[in-house]
């Protein structure tokens, strides 16, 4: 084996770890969208870094932006990653608002806005925060469901995490995990221990409030969580409910 990679969904760090000791190699990871069709970003072979998307790939600009302004952001700053390119799509099909709202012109260049939320470092290397739809307001407190899920992936116990917002009372929305236990530890951890740990492992207001198990975690064709899904059911169920 030479070297292992792949895209879709950031590695995270603890997974990455692992893999690591197991076969002495960094995993390589690239970034890309339906609508760029092929990578926009990949870490270069001799030095990647972990959870990371990588740099531009040949004749891409890429750049972070303010969500709201448009304003360009500088180094370390989250904003949304925005990519021009010669593999990028001209628009949606008979969709020409969707098109519209999909770009925005800056130097009289057409970039594509990814909707990810995301900084690049002081060497060019480009990182994702989360989807800019999924971030969760608790109390005005920003949570990025995909940090919280990769802190959560260092307890032993957890085999799958996908965290996603819940309604609640004075918060507004809060925090939820759907964890989908490790075979050897089903039976031996309880919600409340998961919880207890994560306030060790991280801030306050980023602590799942809630912790569900479940057997296994609803998956898209291709592959990938089915996070939207997941957090409308919660939703529809809380409302009933009330």
């Amino acid at each position: 084996l030479e070297n292992i990679g792949g895209g879709g969904a950031a590695m995270p760090e603890a997974v990455s770890d692992k893999l690591f000791k197991l076969t002495g190699l960094r995993y390589i990871e690239g970034y890309g969208l339906s609508e760029t069709i092929a990578a926009t970003h990949i870490n270069p072979s001799e030095k990647p870094k972990k959870q990371c998307l990588g740099i531009p790939v040949f004749d891409v600009d890429s750049r972070v932006i303010d969500v709201d302004s448009g304003k360009e952001m500088g180094v370390g700053e989250v904003g949304e990653i925005i990519s021009r390119g010669p593999q990028i799509f001209q628009g949606y099909w008979n969709r020409p608002l969707e098109t519209q709202k999909a770009f925005i012109e800056i130097d009289g260049e057409r970039f594509f806005r990814t909707g990810d939320m995301g900084y690049y470092d002081e060497e060019g290397y480009f990182f994702i925060v989360d989807r800019v739809k999924r971030m969760i307001n608790a109390s005005g407190f920003k949570v990025w469901p995909a940090e919280v899920e990769s802190l959560m992936y260092r307890h032993p116990a957890i085999q799958e995490s996908c965290v996603i917002s819940a309604p609640h009372e004075r918060r507004g929305e809060t925090v939820k995990a759907c964890v989908v236990l490790a075979a050897d530890h089903k039976g031996k951890v309880s919600e409340d221990e998961i919880i207890a740990w994560c306030k060790e492992q991280m801030a306050a207001y980023k602590v799942p409030q809630i912790v569900e198990f479940r057997d296994e975690l609803p998956r898209s064709p291709t592959g990938k969580v089915m996070w939207r899904a997941m957090q409308e059911e919660e939703w529809a169920e809380q409302q009933q409910k009330a």
